[in-house]
């Protein structure tokens, strides 16, 4: 941040010359020159000099209220940057659906706290282009997510598929469809509600996942809970990954069952990694652990 901008802060907060300039270690004619600079740059003046201290303008207590907010920016970036070194060179900061977080990615989380007991641990838990802008805007090193068919190849992402996932729908326990297997026509008269809420700008990745029937109907969140809790006060189905059945079952939804050749097409599963990422040995060894742990819980036909 420009130093100037810091000095003139201080100046605001220590309402001093000489305080402000003990803090900064710097001598006071420097500090009183860098303002008078700053105010004749500005063409107005920032601080009344009284017999109390320096105080604010009103000119100076706009500049003061925008200043902080470009020193929070400023260092948040800082600090952003260096948790991205520090993820990149030591740590892991991954993302994923809620699905392979519960059926293999926690515990790849909880072994490699075991093994690596100082290292930062990030994970983000949302849906696939949510991920997407996550990835490409450096905030994770990766994430495992279903392929998305028309994604744009001009993006730099690789994808290292692990298997296939069914998906299947859940409702509430006294739920009319729960009554005789279903076609997915007489699910689809229901409101539908989904863990992903659409968000316009991620349609420059792609169309296709909000067409189709993707996106709920009724309720969309990125919360699964409010989902879940959706369904289960209303007539509402929840679309979702059948790997949670049990899950669900817990929360009080049950999976409706399908007549024979109505269950959707699985999606492919796997992992998005930057391609500039893509031969570092960490990101690899990650990509090859999530592989073999994915293996016990996808169906691996056709992957």
């Amino acid at each position: 941040m420009d130093r100037v901008l810091l000095q003139f802060l201080s100046v605001a907060e220590a309402g001093s010359i000489s305080t402000a300039a003990e803090r900064l270690h710097v001598t006071q004619p420097t500090l009183t020159f860098n303002l008078k600079k700053l105010e004749r740059t500005l063409g107005v003046s920032l601080f009344s000099r009284t017999s109390r201290g320096m105080r604010l303008t009103p000119y100076g207590q706009t500049l003061y209220e925008h200043a902080l907010i470009m020193k929070r920016l400023h260092d948040n970036a800082m600090a952003a940057i260096e948790r991205q070194k520090n993820d990149f060179e030591h740590g892991i900061s991954i993302g994923s659906g809620y699905t392979a977080w519960k059926a293999f990615l926690r515990d790849l989380v909880f072994d490699y706290r075991a093994t690596h007991p100082h290292v930062s641990i990030n994970v983000s838990l949302s849906n696939v282009l949510r991920l997407m802008d996550q990835l490409l805007a450096g905030d994770i090193l990766m994430f495992v997510g279903y392929k998305v068919p028309d994604l744009d190849p001009n993006l730099g992402t690789t994808f290292a598929p692990v298997g296939r996932l069914q998906d299947g729908f859940f409702v509430r326990e006294d739920h009319p469809l729960l009554a005789r297997p279903r076609t997915q026509a007489e699910i689809k008269a229901y409101p539908s509600t989904i863990a992903f809420p659409r968000e316009s700008h991620q349609q420059r990745l792609s169309s296709s996942v909000f067409t189709g029937g993707t996106v709920g109907k009724a309720f969309t969140s990125n919360s699964l809970q409010a989902c879940i809790d959706y369904a289960k006060g209303t007539d509402a189905v929840l679309q979702h990954g059948d790997l949670l059945a049990d899950e669900f079952a817990k929360s009080g939804l049950r999976q409706v069952e399908l007549l024979p050749g109505e269950a959707p097409d699985p999606v492919q599963m796997g992992v998005y990694a930057l391609k500039e990422r893509s031969s570092d040995p960490h990101v690899m060894a990650l990509i090859e652990d999530i592989r073999s742990r994915a293996a016990k819980a996808y169906s691996l036909d056709n992957a």
